[in-house]
Formats: structure tokens, sequence, C-alpha cells
């Protein structure tokens, strides 16, 4: 793997990301999504204790954190999760960790984009305009046709990606301390209005509730892997793919419970369920300071925050591809890279088109916990693939390792399994839909064009000692 990730004739990615670069990238992935779209979502259902059901997901991340971590300085290539279950659990889990990290990658751009539409119309309010319903949401009852915001958002930064990893980068960068300036602001804003009495009853839907949020909220995690699959363009993987991993999930997981807390204690949670509650942090903003000013410098920063995930994750499931594309298991137009670019230039306009479209016209709601489910599965076989290398092979080089031996990672998958049991049979019905469909693909495509698959026993065994 690392070999062809060397190869010039393959069309090498350009190594141009520090510690620091492979850290935003994880955190531009990861910060707003939870709190600026799926927020309003969650607390009906877990209640004044949606701070705990971030918790609850972000220790769960954090366990699944560390095993990445670890493979990321084993195996310093593109392809996050993928990669790793091939390196070591062989191709067929290969291919069900891939064809999931596509539902959680592509499916997450989807879901976070569509939350844009709420923010868009939050800044065109303060001129005295409005989107029209049929431009908000896709087909439904409530008058839709097409997400234009959604779509828009999703072009912009595809476009974008196709210029280049770079540039794509410092875009990145100074957006994630833009939109950490604004979650920021927000708490300063809500703790003007804090009430210890919107914390009363903490679990009115009883910890079930808890448990339901956390598994839909989870999807919010996924950043920490997007740097996993830019271990081709890291001047140093080994060290630093581990580092930026860690830190971003600290980062993360604190600026969410924060702001969940200034949330509750600024306004009840009955008030996060009601119709005319749709983009709730800049609602909050705007009733507090009453300040058109702060409300629409919170709407465009929020908008800019939704685009820094939408780039990162985008960029992402371009690089997973692109893996998969080298081994076979997908069409090997998704495995060329520009040599003007650097980047896999038509794999990410491929990819970038069909989540515009899935952003335009699929609500919220069902793409958040398509992903969770999605996420969660690849979680789970990363977390195996560690517990199997300590045992087959311990004597490798770890640039980290896992405290506590295979405890840590036989924990991190049971509460992914936890977490999976907790979401709703429709969403289970998809994932088995879509597990289904991966299946056809696999045997009537993938194997057929596999590359290890296509090699004798012979050349298997010298391609190994090689």
């Amino acid at each position: 793997m690392i070999a062809d990730s060397r190869d010039s004739a393959t069309g090498g990615l350009r190594r141009t990301f520090g510690v620091f670069q492979l850290t935003m990238i994880s955190v531009g992935a990861t910060l707003g999504t939870g709190i600026l779209v799926i927020l309003g979502e969650a607390v009906p259902v877990a209640g004044p204790a949606v701070w705990i059901a971030f918790i609850l997901a972000g220790a769960t991340a954090l366990l699944s954190a560390l095993s990445y971590a670890e493979m990321a300085g084993m195996v310093p290539v593109s392809g996050s999760s993928y990669s790793y279950s091939y390196a070591t659990l062989g191709e067929g889990a290969a291919w069900v960790c891939g064809w999931c990290l596509v539902l959680e990658y592509a499916v997450s751009v989807a879901a976070v984009a569509v939350g844009a539409a709420d923010y868009v119309n939050e800044t065109l309010r303060i001129f005295g305009l409005e989107l029209p319903p049929s431009l908000t949401t896709g087909p439904g009852a409530d008058g839709g046709v097409i997400n234009l915001s959604a779509l828009i958002v999703v072009v912009l930064a595809t476009l974008l990606l196709m210029r280049g990893a770079w540039e794509s980068g410092v875009v990145n960068t100074i957006i994630v301390f833009v939109k950490i300036g604004i979650l920021i602001f927000f708490c300063l804003v809500a703790f003007t209005a804090f009430r210890a009495g919107n914390f009363t009853p903490l679990l009115p839907m009883g910890a079930a509730g808890v448990s339901a949020a956390a598994s839909s909220v989870f999807f919010s995690y996924i950043g920490f892997d997007a740097a996993s699959t830019a271990g081709e363009e890291a001047k140093n993987p080994k060290r630093d793919l581990p580092r930026a991993i860690i830190a971003s999930m600290l980062i993360v997981t604190t600026m969410y419970v924060l702001v969940a807390i200034a949330a509750i204690g600024a306004r009840q949670w009955e008030w996060f369920g009601l119709e005319s509650t749709t983009a709730p942090l800049v609602q909050i903003v705007h009733e507090i300071t009453r300040s058109d000013v702060a409300v629409l410098l919170f709407a465009v920063s929020a908008v800019l925050a939704i685009l820094s995930v939408v780039i990162t994750v985008l960029y992402g499931q371009s690089r997973i591809l692109l893996t998969m594309a080298r081994d076979g298991m997908v069409p090997r137009v998704f495995g060329r890279v520009s040599l003007r670019t650097g980047t896999p230039l038509v794999g990410t306009l491929i990819v970038g088109v069909l989540v515009a479209i899935t952003a335009a016209f699929i609500p919220l709601g069902e793409l958040a916990n398509a992903t969770s489910i999605g996420t969660l599965f690849a979680f789970c076989l990363v977390n195996v693939a560690v517990i199997c290398l300590k045992v087959r092979r311990p004597d490798l080089p770890r640039s980290f390792r896992v405290p506590f031996g295979p405890v840590l990672p036989a924990l991190g998958s049971l509460a992914c399994a936890f977490l999976m049991i907790n979401l709703g049979g429709v969403t289970w019905a998809v994932f088995g839909l879509w597990m289904l469909v991966g299946a056809v693909i696999y045997l009537t495509y993938s194997r057929r064009h596999s590359r290890v698959g296509g090699l004798t026993e012979a050349d298997y065994r010298t391609s190994i000692e090689a």
C-alpha cells in the first residue's frame, strides 16, 4: 500500500500537510455539524441532557479515535478505515468498510449541506428577504422542491477541491478559526441569559432518550477520520496523524458540550421542538442581543462553517475512493490524479455531483441517521483491526499505541454496537438495503477487477515478501 502511494506512475499525491493542517482538517470536518445543524433535532429527543448525549457520543468516538491513531501511524496512506481493514482483515472486510465509508462521507456531506438553508434564510431576513419554501427543502409535505442552498454549498466546495489540496486546506483553516470564534461568541451571549432551572428535569425522556440522541448525533464526530484520509498528503504521517486525530477530538468535544450547555441554559428544552425554531443558535443570539448586526455575522459565519465541513468531508470521500480504485474495488476513474493539481480531479467531480443531488432532494433527518449507522459500523471494524494486529503482529513498529492493550479497542467496538442498536428500524432497513447493494457490486464488479484477486498464490507471496 505504501509502495503504491509513492508510485509516480499511478499519480502520487503531493505531501503538503503538517500536524497543524491535519488537525484543522479534522476540526473542519467535525466542528459545526452537531451544533449548527442537528442540535435542534436532538434536544427534543434527549431534553436538557442533550449535553450528556454529546459526551456519550464523544466518548464512543474517542475510543475509536485511539484505534485510528494507532492504525494511521502503521498504515500512513489514503483510505482511512478501508485501508486499515484491507491491511488486517482482508479484501472482503475492507469492501464492507469502504462501502460503509461511502455512506458515511457522502451522506454526511449532504446532511450538513441541507442545514445551510436555515442559516441562509436567517441572513436574508436581516435584509427583509426570504427564500420560498420550494427552495429550502427537498420534495415533501411542506411544498419543497429543491434545497437550493445545499446545492450551492456542495458545488462551491467541489470547485475549490478541484483546484488543489493545499488551496482547500488554507481556506478550511481560515474558516475553522471563524467558526470557533462564532461558537465562543454564542456561549458568551447565551450565558448572559443562563437559567439553571432550564436543566430541570434533566431526563424528561429518560436514559433511553439520551441514548437515542447520542446515536443520532454521532455523525457529528466523523471528522477526526478525515485526517486519516490525508495519509499520503502528510509530510510526516506516522508522527503527525495520531497527534492530529487526538487533538481534534479534544477540541471538538469540548466545544460541543460547552455550546449545548449554553443553549439549554438560555432556552427551555421544549422551545427547540417548536416548528418556528429552525436555526436555534442564531435565533437565541437574536432574541438576547436584539442586534441585526450580530445575527448577520453569526448567520454568515454559520454558513461558512457548514461550507468548511462540506469541503473537508468531500475531500475525505474522494481520497477513500482513490484508494479503493487502486485496489480495483471501484472503477479506475476514481484513482486518476491530475498532474496539474495533484488531486483526483475526475473522482472529486463525480462525488460532488452525486452529493449535490442528494443534498438538494433528501431531508436532513434521514440523512443524519443513515450516516450514523455507517460511521459506527466502520469504527467497529477499525477497533477489531487494532485487536487483530495486537494479537497477530505485536512486533510491528507503532508510532502510537492504544493504552491498556486490546481493552480500549474492545470497549470501542461495544460502544459503537450499543449506539447502533439505539437507531430506529427505518435506519436499519436503509442500512440493510445499502449493504445488499454493496454485496451485489462486490460480487459482480469488485471481485472481477480486484488486484489481489487477479494474482496467483506465488505472485501474491512474492509481492508480500518484496
